[in-house]
């Protein structure tokens, strides 16, 4: 059995693992994980995804820095909750952004580094399976731009930040962990003890369930006007399912107010039977959902 990216993005996480072994331990089944990117385990030995020491993204807008570093997002399509990036965003005093575009973090941002994308330079993926998969740019970087890594590099050498010397991609390479060393961080197990489930105190409305659309899923995809045209490019609609839509009295179809956050989203409602009773399936990612909360808690919805 395998766990993916809906149960990865929702806060109870650790909990629908330990849910998960047990089920795979008591009928004997194998258990796995779909990771959320092609190179979530390469972020985890980058450490973005801190294993001793450090924040990690969700809870560095939960208590918010008095300065941010952006590399290669969108902040309020790229992150689980946009309300909490804005807001740690707007607080912070400062705010440096590097990407290879002037929209999505230009607003947020006192000083902006342009850098080339992903595509223009050369790295490293390591798959969930702990196999390291290199990759060279498709062209050639545009005009005097830089890969993020080289502007990095550059900043920490001016700063005395030891360990930012590398010369090369072969040199970044060379210090990569070995695939054993790799394999020892590819385990299941979980110390996470189970929790009774229960609805939040004070929880009312509907359960929000989110997703984050395969042609909104980064900067470049989001960009692609070819993509946008797509059918799985289609604006995030208010998805439940008919029990639902009756007690709400609403239609498929209708436009509604969708209220989280402290944010208000207009979207069309979509009659969908394979969401559950008292839920509404709403896609993040999207500017026309960025207004919202969490991908995962409660909303009201109204019709308009």
């Amino acid at each position: 059995m395998f766990i993916g990216s809906f149960a990865e993005w929702h806060p109870q996480a650790a909990q629908l693992n330990v849910l998960a072994k047990a089920i795979a331990e008591l009928t004997g089944a194998s258990l796995g994980f779909l990771t959320e990117a092609a190179n979530s385990v390469g972020g985890t030995v980058a450490g973005a995804f801190p294993r001793k020491a450090g924040l990690h993204a969700r809870a560095m807008l939960a208590e918010p820095r008095k300065a941010y570093l952006l590399l290669h997002v969108d902040p309020e399509l790229d992150t689980a909750d946009p309300a909490a990036t804005r807001a740690a965003l707007s607080a912070a005093e400062l705010v440096v952004a590097l990407s290879p575009f002037k929209s999505g973090a230009f607003e947020h941002a006192d000083v902006l580094l342009p850098v080339a994308p992903f595509t223009e330079t050369a790295g490293t993926f390591i798959n969930c399976e702990g196999r390291a998969q290199a990759f060279s740019g498709v062209v050639p970087p545009l005009g005097q731009t830089r890969p993020a890594w080289k502007v990095l590099r550059v900043l920490g050498t001016l700063l005395s930040i030891p360990d930012f010397d590398y010369e090369n991609i072969e040199a970044i390479r060379a210090d990569l962990p070995r695939a054993d060393e790799i394999g020892n961080w590819l385990s299941n197990a979980t110390q996470t003890p189970l929790e009774a489930p229960g609805r939040p105190s004070g929880a009312n409305g509907l359960e929000r369930i989110a997703e984050v659309p395969i042609y909104a899923a980064d900067p470049l995809v989001r960009r692609a006007a070819s993509l946008q045209k797509t059918r799985d490019a289609k604006p995030p609609a208010a998805r439940m399912n008919a029990a639902t839509l009756s007690r709400l009295e609403l239609k498929d179809g209708a436009a509604v107010s969708v209220r989280q956050g402290g944010g208000e989203a207009m979207l069309t409602v979509a009659l969908d039977a394979g969401v559950p009773d008292g839920c509404v399936r709403i896609a993040a990612a999207h500017p026309a959902t960025r207004t919202l909360g969490p991908m995962f808690g409660y909303v009201a919805v109204e019709g308009v």
